[in-house]
């Protein structure tokens, strides 16, 4: 018996995507809107609540009100949105963030799905602020690279319009300091001071790479580079969709630059931790577009139902 899987907002780059990665399976039935009713309320209402899951890839606010619609207990819904990625009664769809995470996506029907930026932060710093080698309420700061994708349709369309030259160098942002990944990344972190967050977009397609710089001397008594390494390596032994790379990637060091795209097309995240006698870079690439929104949000579906959580991906 197939699974009924319908996607809210199927014309976005989350949702194209999501739908690219359900064409090729046998295993699921995608229930589709009339282009004509996508605004209806009572249409998408009976098709969320015919849905087994159904994905939610609108803006904040639009998946509120398709949450609000369903009313079926049976339907599980997967929001793309920032909406609800803190609020109490929702799961957050990151199955490597804690042992007992994919337990907690298993038995829940609402599941948020994690930011791009958040995802490739969090993978990070969980593992060593559970390990007590990062402090809580150390402040750090976080700078992400990503491909012009993560904005969306109108900045696709305006990156790829071409004829603007401020386009052709990279743009920090976000320089309000209040991101709206900020929450979701304290909260699933366990940091207790906000991070200073740069989030930078680069003219290129998509890709993503989070870079946090510290000092040992900040760090908790005894900590060093081995022992960071060590901390990530134990907690995503075994991880399918995790590689921790060697400490002081040698090819990425003989190169001498990083390659922000080399997670490209992939569900797949890698972690690198580089350092010198008293300093430590950590990073953590992905797709933006997989493991940083749709891959994710199919994997979080996968687990849910009980699959094999790498199927489609």
């Amino acid at each position: 018996m197939k699974h009924r899987v319908f996607v809210d907002g199927q014309e976005g780059t989350t949702g194209l995507r999501i739908n690219e990665y359900l064409a090729a399976r046998s295993d699921v039935e995608v229930l589709r809107i009339d282009a004509d009713r996508r605004k209806d309320a009572a249409e998408r209402a009976r098709l969320l609540n015919a849905a087994d899951v159904a994905f939610l890839c609108l803006p904040d606010a639009a998946s509120r009100e398709a949450a609000a619609l369903v009313t079926n207990p049976n339907t599980c819904l997967i929001d793309a949105s920032t909406a609800h990625r803190t609020v109490p009664g929702w799961v957050f769809g990151l199955p490597e963030l804690a042992a007992d995470q994919r337990e907690k996506i298993r038995g829940s029907k609402r599941l948020a799905n994690p930011g791009c930026h958040a995802s490739a932060f969090i993978l990070l710093m969980r593992p060593l602020v559970d390990a007590g080698l990062v402090p809580a309420s150390l402040g750090v700061s976080a700078t992400s690279i990503t491909g012009y994708s993560g904005g969306g349709k109108k900045m696709i369309e305006q990156y790829e319009a071409g004829g603007d030259a401020r386009l052709d160098a990279p743009r920090p942002y976000g320089l309000t300091l209040a991101h709206k990944h900020l929450p979701e990344m304290m909260a699933h972190t366990g940091l207790t001071t906000k991070p200073v967050f740069m989030p930078i977009v680069g003219k290129f397609y998509k890709g993503l790479a989070v870079s946090v710089p510290l000092h040992l001397s900040s760090l908790s008594t005894g900590a060093s580079a081995e022992s960071v390494h060590v901390a990530l390596s134990r907690r995503y032994e075994g991880e399918r969709f995790v590689r921790v790379m060697p400490l002081r990637d040698a090819p990425t060091l003989e190169d001498g630059f990083f390659d922000v795209q080399a997670c490209n097309d992939s569900n797949r995240v890698d972690l690198f931790v580089f350092a010198n006698d008293d300093q430590l870079l950590l990073m953590s690439r992905l797709d933006n577009l997989g493991k940083g929104a749709s891959g994710a949000a199919v994997q979080s579906m996968n687990v849910h139902l009980g699959l094999d959580e790498g199927l489609g991906l």
